[in-house]
């Protein structure tokens, strides 16, 4: 029996789709091991959304050699469609497989022989049009589950359309047929991913369905207790979005809202499509509906062109806005993206302090978000994640607790009351009944 170890660098979606993948090898009869565990092939599913993340790539090609150094290693994802030829240069490379090929990859790679030089499948990436479903398992109490794939939106500085192509989804029908799968092992929430999910509902270049009919079918589905929405576009969470997950118990009041820029100017630079008042207005009317609502925030800082004043009013707007953390970004160059050809470009020293003072906003954003939960009951469903006696979970907006670590609480939901907030920034809780261990 052959042995088979993975590696994801990216994004909740990478993670829905490398676990798919891992299903492949498994009815295959591949052994799933750890990375350190000498495996005979190496899966390292890529992102390159920065330059960053191609540096981590050529770093687990090397570190996979180390363990294995004769191993077979497959690189696919994003960094694959995007830099075939750069990636055949890696040593250690086998095998290199494009948006569509990765879902082909038995197909394509029969018997994982290495050959005099790496092998190379890549198909233009306008040819890329199918959808396949893909959901994580096993790796973490929370499954997330793809229910949309590419982007037809073209932000100057963003390369995701030329690494997935065109926006496309499996229907609503398949999609539940995927949560009735996930259902059966035991699973309690679900996240639903992709790159533009407020665009679900483009299924071979028409649209016959929209999220918000997708949610609504999901919200009657008995098997789950909890949906999470992950990142979606401010211009694509309506009001009917956003009203309907106020009153669902099944939608949790989390929402991750890219904005990218508080300025205008910036944004049009950008080539986003809203203006920072419909941001705010989104904020305002989320929290109108769910006053303890989570809202994330994605930030870039350091655009060409973005002046000590528009930084500022990005900050100030942020400072302003009833948000709960950020991800921040630095801006980093990206072949063939209109911002890569763009001047008055922002020195690395100025963008690592503006990056600086985004992180601690978001600190103090948190800490305030916390700080109101204080005093609250709270649904906490605990995962298996236990560190020195203590184990963690989230509450249904997003506040991570932590208690005394049970194995019969993996996995459960308990009511708590949120007490007070740890040295490392995580909600203290008492129990509300027998069940629930108090956290020292």
């Amino acid at each position: 029996m052959k042995k088979v170890a993975f590696y994801t660098l990216g994004c909740k979606l990478n993670f829905s789709e490398t676990s798919s993948i891992s299903r492949m090898f498994e009815e295959r009869s591949f052994e799933k091991v750890d990375f350190t565990d000498k495996a005979d092939v190496y899966i390292i599913n890529t992102c390159s959304v920065t330059d960053n993340a191609d540096k981590k790539c050529r770093k687990v090609v090397k570190e996979a050699l180390k363990h294995s150094p004769d191993a077979f290693i497959v690189i696919m994802g994003c960094y694959a469609q995007l830099k075939p030829k750069e990636i055949s240069e890696i040593p250690g490379v086998d095998a290199i497989l494009g948006a569509s090929e990765k879902f082909r990859l038995f197909d394509v790679l029969s018997n994982f022989e290495k050959a005099a030089k790496p092998l190379v499948y890549n198909s233009p990436i306008n040819e890329v049009k199918e959808f396949h479903n893909a959901f994580s398992l096993n790796d973490r109490t929370r499954t997330f589950l793809k229910v949309q794939d590419g982007c037809d939106y073209s932000c100057t500085f963003c390369t995701i359309p030329l690494a997935r192509g065109e926006s496309r989804s499996g229907t609503i029908d398949t999609v539940l047929k995927d949560v009735e799968k996930i259902a059966l092992t035991g699973v309690k929430e679900i996240v639903l991913t992709g790159v533009n999910i407020g665009d679900f509902g483009i299924v071979n270049g028409s649209r016959n369905e929209t999220f918000f009919s997708l949610i609504q079918k999901l919200d009657n589905f008995e098997g789950i207790d909890r949906f999470r929405i992950s990142s979606i576009e401010p211009n694509l969470l309506n009001n009917d979005i956003i009203s309907f997950v106020a009153k669902s118990e099944k939608f949790v009041p989390h929402f991750h809202i890219p904005l990218q820029s508080g300025s205008n100017k910036t944004l049009r630079a950008m080539r986003r499509r809203y203006v920072r008042e419909l941001y705010a207005e989104r904020v305002s009317f989320i929290k109108s509906q769910m006053p303890d609502c989570c809202i994330g925030v994605d930030v870039i800082v350091g655009f060409p062109g973005e002046t000590h004043e528009d930084f500022l009013e990005t900050y100030s707007f942020l400072n302003e806005l009833e948000i709960s953390y950020l991800h921040v970004f630095t801006y980093s160059e990206r072949d063939n993206t209109i911002a890569a050809e763009m001047g008055n470009k922002v020195s690395d020293p100025e963008k690592a302090k503006r990056s600086k003072m985004l992180h601690i906003l978001s600190d103090k954003k948190k800490r305030a978000f916390y700080v109101q939960q204080i005093g609250k009951e709270a649904e906490v469903l605990f995962e298996n994640d236990v560190e020195n006696g203590t184990m963690f979970g989230f509450t249904r907006n997003y506040v991570k607790v932590a208690a005394k670590y049970d194995p019969l609480m993996v996995n459960e939901t308990k009511y708590v009351m949120l007490t007070g907030i740890s040295p490392d920034g995580v909600m203290e809780v008492s129990e509300i009944n027998s069940e629930i261990l108090i956290h020292s």
